[in-house]
């Protein structure tokens, strides 16, 4: 059977076709630089204050972390395989459960929540603009904010000025983007123990935040009340990488083998994680004896050093959240805007959709608050994303025992093109996956609106993506168990 899929312009384009063996140069070292890149970035370190403040000590917050790697990692091997056997990206292996129509939906779903991720890591980018350009000038610039922005004119210039930088990487596509992050990995490693080296030296020792005991021990100000916070902070931790569990196709399908994308993604994920985590804590625990207080924004720590070393700091820190921004906030939403509409939108027009709903989404005023961005953002996204995980990972292990029949992806009327292009049980699992959080999200949002929908439902949300993950995938096995699923002729395997 033939292999060129280019006759349906609705489903098919040159960037969503299945890689080619010479596209497969992705070795084990590229993936794990590629996570250690993404890892090494402004909102994971300051995840670990998130937990301090929420009442963790410093051992608890890094267990913490690396525990919800650990378990998003699980996910992140399961989908990926079917990246690197079939060379397809996410929003195609979803045609195989929802349908090739109804696979719009989880794209679209997964495209809204990366252009918030990209949105906030531009203001990150911004925000180091802005500081740097505060220390060169000797003081605070910008004057008055905007009314109904929330910033003032220079945040806006830089965070626009960085949102350019990283414009020449969307020009450039995902060769570039590979460069990037193995080139740029082991620099940010050196720089993380020039950083313990320095504060150890400036502070004498790594201060006594590493010494200091939880608040949830007898006597503290949260006694008793451990799982209380645990639970909704490990989901949350778990939903901080919950987009990359689901589009992770995207870079596996460059893979050479399965075995390069397990082996990188186990030794680029969970540990990295959890180191950064304890140097966050380690070195903030330096600025209480530096600075009379924790600093857990490490731009704000930047800020704060003199000389050549502002600079240097500030400039690593922009090279990071460039890196961490490509991988793991464009390139997903770009294959799925494309797979909305292949004839008229590319990976690279798909990559300029993305960047300008980044735009207008404002992230600045999702991280007011850390409520905010745990609660809501973090969590509130997680109980969307969770459903599409354990439908994709059921329908490609359970259902279709990790056989994909290629051609038929790429076709309106063939196997997967259920009724219409929709799979039912698909989009029944996805809905009843989401249901139950949803009051628990809404209370989480609109207090004001919603100040209470129970315990039960408020429990439930705290454990949103494993909610979301059983359920779906409960749902969707019974609705599917029974029927006849065709086993795909070796020809078509590519």
């Amino acid at each position: 059977m033939s292999t060129d899929f280019s006759g349906n312009t609705q489903l098919w384009n040159a960037d969503l076709a299945p890689t080619t063996e010479a596209q497969r140069t992705w070795r084990w070292y590229h993936f794990a630089a590629l996570w250690v890149g993404m890892v090494m970035c402004i909102p994971a370190y300051t995840l670990s204050a998130s937990l301090i403040e929420g009442g963790m000590s410093g051992w608890q917050a890094v267990m913490t972390v690396f525990l919800a790697n650990t378990i998003v990692l699980l996910p992140m091997l399961l989908i990926g395989h079917a990246g690197t056997k079939y060379g397809i990206p996410y929003a195609v292996l979803a045609r195989s459960s929802f349908g090739t129509t109804g696979a719009r939906i989880p794209a679209l779903m997964r495209a809204v929540v990366a252009c918030g991720w990209y949105g906030i890591q531009t203001w990150f980018g911004g925000s180091m603009i802005y500081v740097l350009l505060g220390v060169m000038m000797g003081g605070e610039i910008g004057g008055d904010k905007i009314a109904g922005l929330g910033i003032n004119g220079a945040q806006l210039i830089c965070f626009l000025a960085f949102w350019a930088i990283q414009f020449w990487y969307i020009v450039h596509g995902m060769d570039s983007i590979r460069k990037l992050e193995t080139y740029t990995a082991p620099l940010k490693i050196l720089i993380c123990f020039v950083l313990l080296g320095w504060v150890y030296n400036k502070a004498g020792g790594f201060g006594t935040l590493l010494d200091q005991p939880s608040q949830f021990v007898e006597g503290g100000k949260k006694a008793g009340q451990f799982w209380s916070v645990f639970w909704p902070s490990l989901t949350a931790m778990v939903g901080f990488w919950a987009t990359l569990a689901l589009n992770i196709p995207d870079f596996t399908r460059f893979a050479k083998t399965q075995r390069d994308q397990i082996i990188g993604q186990s030794v680029g994920l969970p540990v990295p994680m959890g180191l950064l985590a304890m140097m966050a804590v380690i070195v903030t625990s330096a600025t209480v004896v530096l600075y009379g207080k924790a600093l857990w924004d490490p731009v704000d720590l930047a800020s704060r050093m003199t000389g050549i070393a502002v600079l240097i700091a500030l400039i690593v820190l922009l090279v990071d959240t460039v890196s961490v921004n490509l991988a793991a906030n464009l390139v997903g939403p770009a294959y799925d805007f494309s797979s909305l509409a292949p004839e008229h939108v590319s990976y690279r027009t798909g990559g300029y959709i993305t960047a300008g709903i980044a735009l207008v989404m404002m992230p600045w005023k999702i991280l007011e608050s850390t409520q905010g961005y745990i609660f809501t953002w973090l969590i509130g996204y997680s109980a969307l994303l969770g459903p599409i995980a354990g439908i994709l990972i059921v329908d490609y292990y359970l259902v279709r025992k990790t056989e994909l029949n290629v051609a038929h992806l790429y076709r309106d009327n063939g196997e997967y093109s259920y009724a219409n292009g929709w799979n039912m049980a698909a989009i029944a699992a996805f809905v009843l996956g989401v249901l139950p959080n949803m009051p628990g999200f809404l209370n989480a949002a609109f207090p004001a609106l919603l100040p209470d929908v129970g315990e039960v439902f408020k429990t439930i949300y705290t454990y949103a993506w494993f909610v979301g993950v059983a359920i779906s995938a409960v749902v969707y096995g019974l609705l599917m168990k029974g029927k006849s699923v065709p086993v795909m002729p070796a020809a078509v395997k590519t």
